[in-house]
């Protein structure tokens, strides 16, 4: 099934964004059409529209395993499923407490909500994480207060491919009945997320992560936990997430997690095998190279090296020149000329963090691409090195 024709672009970059799986798009098309209704509406063509949305809500809570179909909301992404959980959740809860823990390597998206509840009287507490970004246990605990109300952290990093002790994490907050909220975006379709096994009250879903189109995520909140809503309007999704529903996108994302659900094993394995191919001819080929996140506890499409004396900006750009996309870090701030949290957290330096690129693959990943990047990078490299004062002081 060839999806990525874009003037022979050969794409790394899947943490992004990525494209829709076509076999997503013949589902949702005749939502755009013969099936248009609103689920609002009491009519038959409404109750086709709702017999959809219900429908979608049971394939997304079997994808993670929940109990009811009514834990999940839909909503426009996992930004505002993010701003759901946590400020939905704190102004909800704020008479038990005020605190909060979150990881001083989460997503930028939890890093500004928290910064905005700072603003409004909240106190929050950021955990270290080791040179690997896995949280350390025994300082989460430590953190904990009589106040604390929710612990936020990320399945797995979006940027250097960490997997978090979720299920531990999990065990931390139910002694402690503190609610667990957990941003897995990056790691939804790649690994079998249980928020039953791993003791998760609220998780956040997007649909382009497995697939699906832009524009449409998922809150699971678990019954008996409650959130104010952040937007008010007609009282959809129980009242929690008003406007109409996108019922054209959420069955596309109701469709892109059935497939996951179907090929999770094989495509897991395949992408583990280009992984391992990348990782190890790129720290044997090329001098002063490095892997950056846990070199085995790592989502299996991600990939973050680190070069001596050059920057992953050049080397963007050289391998934009070929054809070959890759990034610096994550999508969300990779503009800014500031060096990724993520990566300053982990201990790395500002010349190391500006060294640093990513590499993510995905559905479409071919063995062929993997071959023309081998055949690349390593030059790129060189030539790169060739130029840089800091490289010929050595």
């Amino acid at each position: 099934m060839e999806v990525l024709k874009i003037s022979k672009q050969i794409y790394f970059d899947y943490q992004s964004a990525k494209p829709v799986d076509p076999r997503v798009i013949d589902a949702m098309f005749p939502y755009f059409s013969e099936k248009f209704g609103n689920p609002s509406s009491l009519h038959n063509v409404g109750d086709i529209a709702t017999e959809a949305l219900e429908k979608s809500r049971e394939t997304i809570a079997k994808f993670i395993h929940a109990n009811l179909a009514k834990e999940i909301i839909f909503t426009s992404g996992a930004t505002e499923s993010n701003n759901m959980a946590i400020i939905g959740y704190a102004l909800k809860n704020m008479k038990k407490g005020k605190h909060i823990i979150i990881s001083e390597i989460e997503h930028i998206s939890i890093f500004n909500i928290t910064k905005y509840l700072e603003m409004q009287g909240f106190e929050i507490t950021k955990i270290p994480t080791d040179k690997y970004g896995k949280i350390n246990l025994e300082k989460l605990k430590k953190k904990i207060k009589n106040d604390t109300i929710l612990i936020s952290i990320g399945y797995a990093n979006n940027e250097i491919g960490t997997i978090q002790q979720i299920k531990e994490i999990g065990k931390i907050s139910k002694e402690h009945n503190i609610a667990f909220h957990s941003d897995a975006v990056a790691a939804e379709g790649l690994i079998d997320i249980d928020v039953n096994r791993d003791n998760i009250d609220l998780l956040t879903l997007s649909s382009n992560d497995i697939y699906g189109p832009k524009g449409v995520g998922a809150l699971y909140l678990r019954n008996g936990f409650r959130v104010n809503p952040i937007i008010i309007g007609g009282g959809q999704e129980g009242g929690l997430r008003s406007g109409s529903e996108n019922v054209a996108g959420i069955v596309g994302m109701a469709k892109a997690a059935e497939i996951c659900m179907n090929e999770m094993d094989e495509e897991t394995n395949r992408l583990r095998k280009y992984q391992k191919r990348i990782i190890e001819e790129v720290l044997s080929k090329i001098p002063k190279s490095y892997l950056n996140g846990h070199p085995t506890d790592r989502l299996p499409n991600n990939i973050h090296f680190r070069f001596e004396a050059i920057e992953g900006e050049s080397i963007l750009l050289s391998l934009k020149d070929k054809n070959i996309n890759i990034t610096t870090g994550s999508a969300c701030s990779s503009k800014t000329l500031e060096p990724s949290h993520t990566l300053i957290a982990i201990g790395l330096t500002h010349e190391e963090a500006h060294g640093s690129m990513e590499i993510t693959m995905g559905r479409w990943t071919k063995q062929s691409d993997i071959d023309i990047l081998l055949n690349e990078l390593p030059s790129v490299v060189q030539r790169l090195r060739e130029i840089s004062p800091l490289w010929l002081k050595k």
